[in-house]
């Protein structure tokens, strides 16, 4: 597909045949983009009230409908949502937690933690938890989120406090969730999860800003612990249920790609699914909550006097309503961002209190193996991208090719010699989730970095990682 250089990192997609705008692609000269990618830019620039750009950031590869890192903004009266453009795994997200132990406490303990983690913390295709629920009181958490688990004793206030929308869309009603997507759900809070859901304790590598690091709360060689993970099966299924009854009731036919089904956003379908969505990202972020709840308890064991906090939490995986401007005026506007993160600079309402004068943490993991960064979103940010940066390295081998050529136990025999010790359910999950299936994580944060649209904070290492 035809491209041109606009600047330093910005290309564009020159607006064609049914395009409505153009498309904007950020990366650098030194990456390649898969065709597919590139052609499902092109398809949603083709969606109806789509504002400015069909955008897609560093980490950008193929996905269902959207591309992954595929960001795209809709004009609330004559615009649409669309399942495609938020993801199955809905609020597949990072939650970061720091503690006061630092890298020299854990050395000689890395795979005790690593086993009472894997133990503790179900993970891998189907595992359930032992937390069980009622299917009243999860209708309950899908309307509160992060507030209902910390309300029950798992956890503090300040946990979801410093979560993105604090634990909670509140436009969630729990009546739109299918009862097959609750039944998928209400086994699983507390669960990672497979694919590249992962826990990973860390150490801080290095700081590029002492000022806002200071603000976050981290420090060089402090141990950190990063969770990934979503709303499992319950948001797998509200994806589908509402793909099955956009099709039904708006049909395939004036599509460039079956993929980008949608509804109007103010149709009563769009609305049903905005609501059904907000509740799977709830039951995402209880999800965490409880995660992070067990993960102190758990930890608690081997170092008594362990203090551990949450940093931030921030949402993948989500259509938002927002104030943007538009054409030099304010307006609300619905944002899809597909494998991207919000990156909103000082000063918005949405950032968390605590931020509120430094801007939006934003977190990145790298591939298993490779660092992690911690970033701040930025005002740039909000005039470029719809206020969002990149949401990981970016897959650049599918998992079946990596199955073929990848064996799950050198990789693991690798990591253990980079130090890094490693738990998986299978040797398949580490072949699939490898480094080298993904983009170079540091040239991913330098294309943001340089653009402005988020900067760097500090660097993170691995030190220990339980996969799915």
């Amino acid at each position: 597909m035809k491209t041109k250089k606009i600047s330093k990192n910005i290309y564009e997609i020159p607006r064609e045949g049914k395009m409505l705008v153009p498309g904007r692609i950020f990366i650098s000269e030194k990456m390649t983009l898969e065709e597919d990618a590139l052609k499902q830019i092109a398809n949603v620039a083709q969606l109806p009230g789509i504002l400015k750009y069909s955008i897609g950031v560093a980490d950008m590869h193929v996905g269902y409908g959207f591309p992954i890192g595929g960001i795209a903004a809709f004009d609330v009266d004559k615009g649409i949502i669309s399942p495609g453009g938020v993801g199955y795994d809905i609020n597949c997200s990072v939650r970061l937690l720091k503690t006061n132990l630092t890298k020299k406490d854990i050395l000689g303990k890395k795979k005790k933690i690593v086993e009472a983690l894997f133990r503790k913390i179900p993970s891998g295709v189907g595992r359930g938890s032992k937390f069980q629920i009622t299917r009243k009181e999860l209708a309950k958490l899908l309307e509160q989120g992060a507030k209902y688990m910390v309300d029950k004793g798992y956890g503090e206030k300040q946990d979801y406090l410093h979560t993105e929308e604090e634990g909670c869309m509140k436009e969630a009603d729990a009546s739109k969730v299918s009862e097959r997507a609750i039944k998928r759900g209400i086994g699983q809070l507390g669960t990672l999860g497979a694919g590249n859901h992962f826990l990973e304790v860390q150490y801080v590598d290095k700081i590029f800003d002492e000022k806002i690091a200071k603000e976050f709360g981290l420090k060089k060689n402090q141990i950190t612990i990063m969770i990934h993970c979503g709303s499992r099966g319950l948001g797998h299924q509200v994806a589908s249920d509402y793909i099955k009854l956009m099709e039904e009731k708006y049909g395939i036919k004036n599509l460039p790609d079956r993929e980008l089904i949608n509804a109007p956003i103010k149709s009563k379908l769009g609305k049903d699914y905005f609501s059904a969505m907000a509740a799977a990202a709830n039951f995402a972020f209880a999800n965490k909550q409880l995660i992070t709840h067990w993960i102190r308890e758990e930890i608690k064991y081997i170092f008594p006097k362990i203090k551990i906090d949450v940093v931030y939490d921030v949402c993948h995986n989500i259509a938002k309503f927002e104030e943007h401007v538009v054409a030099g005026e304010k307006k609300i506007v619905c944002v899809h961002r597909k494998g991207a993160t919000r990156s909103f600079g000082a000063g918005r309402k949405e950032v968390a209190e605590i931020y509120r004068k430094v801007g939006q943490p934003v977190i990145v993991p790298g591939s298993m193996g490779t660092s992690s960064y911690i970033l701040v979103g930025t005002k740039k940010a909000e005039k470029l991208t719809w206020g969002s940066t990149v949401h990981g390295a970016g897959r650049v081998s599918s998992r079946s090719k990596a199955l073929k050529t990848i064996k799950g136990e050198e990789v693991k025999k690798r990591l253990h010699k980079k130090g890094i010790e490693v738990k998986s359910g299978s040797y398949k999950s580490l072949a699939q989730e490898a480094p080298e299936v993904y983009k170079d994580v540091d040239e991913v944060i330098k294309v943001v970095d340089e653009l402005g649209i988020s900067k760097k904070i500090a660097k993170l290492k691995p030190l220990c990682v339980v996969k799915g």
